[in-house]
């Protein structure tokens, strides 16, 4: 029966022998999806993304409404107003000054 030490030896050695022939798989699986990417015309954006990348770069934005006193754009679309924007509403004052003028 083999004792301790040479149990744990082995295990070493396994535990090494694995992590080199699982660098040597992963170089080839890279390949393998780079050159999927290439064929399909995926991005590595469009993959971090889950997929939804190119749907949501084809979107237009809004055209800016208001600019800041330092030069910050803001749309004036619904949702969470700027910080900008909150602090000139809390002073009182009126950001209608900071359309921009079209």
């Amino acid at each position: 029966m083999p004792t301790y030490a040479e149990l744990k030896a082995q295990a070493e050695a396994l535990l090494k022998q694995a992590e080199e022939v699982r660098q040597q798989e992963r170089a080839g699986i890279i390949a393998e999806i780079r050159a999927k990417m290439a064929e399909y015309g995926i991005s590595a954006e469009e993959l971090a993304s889950g997929g939804r990348g190119r749907r949501r770069s084809t979107r237009s934005k809004a055209e800016p409404k208001y600019r800041g006193p330092n030069g910050e754009l803001w749309s004036g679309g619904p949702g969470r107003k700027p910080e900008w924007v909150r602090q000139i509403l809390a002073a009182g004052g009126d950001i209608e000054q900071y359309r921009i003028a079209r």
